[in-house]
């Protein structure tokens, strides 16, 4: 009989989370054998050393990982662990994405209905645009549309939007060809994030739409199709029209501004603007003494207030060497662009000089 020390294995089973039907068919496949076996009755034992493996294979296989890759997992230290873990994701998340394509192929043949042909657009052009103002995407709860990009197509030009609330990107391409519809939509960010490596590597690609998504056709490559999202867009038009006017103007080197961002400190950022420059500081702790810039500032002196996470990709995405700020208070949304290109602009909200929440005003798109 087995010793006071071993556990049958119901017990077992609820201390790993496995089931009774599972550890029998682990034990089977050699993944799991147990410490001993009655040779009479044939019940199975299992020890407490072996509760750790067995949650771990639990977790292995909720990834739906193969029985071999967990065993190789199981037996191996933590560097092959983490690579073949690593490996494993990796194939998981490429499957589904051409699982998402095939489906896409199959429902665009559903009753034969055409796409709608919107405009071509160059390949480099759009895949930059694209990873420009999707840095102004995020995941909330409740609020699925902040994780789209909005296209919109008019009879001149292509504008590509998005907003987490707190920034608002935008850029406006000149197509190839003059768009044949106007059209507008929301597309799922994280689908056209996969699909920038194929649109890049294109000298161009035809925008074609279809019920519930839009199609990247591209050639001598595998068209990349990606799901429109059916939640409203916040009205960022309105938005750009309610902006007040600007009262100081700063134009500043891009890279040494990204540079003093990057040795900042602490999460909050103060910029100080005044004749001849602007001054990185501290939003926290005015006695430090900031890191003074030359830049060319017109219109009042201002001080105001950032985080860093907000203000670091606004400024990084800018077009050129220099950036224009464009301000209008300290309470105020900024504008962030090109010195000498305007086709991508970014909105960044301040945030209260107490820093004990975000600005309020006009937060939200």
């Amino acid at each position: 009989m087995p010793n006071d020390e071993l556990m049958p294995i119901g017990a077992f089973a609820q201390l790993s989370g496995l089931t009774s039907s599972a550890l029998r068919f682990y034990a089977d496949s050699g993944l799991l054998p147990p410490a001993e076996v009655d040779p009479v009755s044939g019940y199975r034992y299992y020890s407490s050393d072996q509760v750790a493996r067995a949650a771990r294979l639990r977790q292995l296989r909720e990834l739906a990982m193969p029985l071999a890759a967990v065993e190789a997992v199981l037996d191996s230290g933590a560097d092959e662990a983490f690579r073949l873990l690593d490996d494993h994701v990796a194939k998981v998340v490429g499957d589904a994405a051409a699982v998402q394509q095939k489906a896409a192929v199959i429902k665009s043949a559903f009753g034969n209905v055409p796409g709608l042909p919107i405009t071509v657009v160059k390949g480099p052009v759009l895949a930059d645009a694209v990873e420009q103002v999707l840095t102004a995407t995020a995941h909330e709860p409740g609020m699925p549309a902040l994780a789209g990009l909005r296209v919109e197509a008019s009879h001149e030009a292509v504008t590509l939007t998005a907003t987490d609330r707190y920034r608002l990107s935008t850029r406006t391409l000149v197509p190839a060809e003059p768009p044949r519809q106007t059209w507008a939509g929301t597309v799922n960010g994280d689908e056209l994030r996969a699909a920038v490596t194929g649109i890049r590597r294109s000298p161009l690609v035809r925008l074609e739409a279809v019920p519930h998504g839009i199609w990247f056709r591209v050639a001598e490559r595998e068209d990349r199709h990606c799901r429109l999202l059916s939640e409203e867009f916040p009205d960022h038009r309105l938005m750009l029209a309610s902006l007040s006017e600007v009262t100081t103007r700063v134009t500043v080197s891009k890279d040494l501004l990204l540079r003093a961002l990057e040795e900042h400190p602490g999460e909050r950022v103060a910029l100080h603007v005044a004749d001849h420059g602007v001054n990185v500081a501290s939003a926290d702790d005015e006695h430090h003494p900031g890191i003074p810039l030359l830049a060319t500032a017109t219109g009042q002196a201002l001080r105001i207030w950032f985080e860093l996470t907000t203000l670091y990709p606004a400024v990084s995405t800018a077009i050129g060497p220099d950036v224009m700020l464009d301000l209008r208070g300290h309470d105020q949304p900024v504008t962030i662009r090109s010195a000498d290109r305007g086709d991508l602009t970014t909105l960044a909200m301040p945030i209260k000089p107490d820093h004990s929440e975000r600005t309020t005003t006009r937060n939200s798109p």
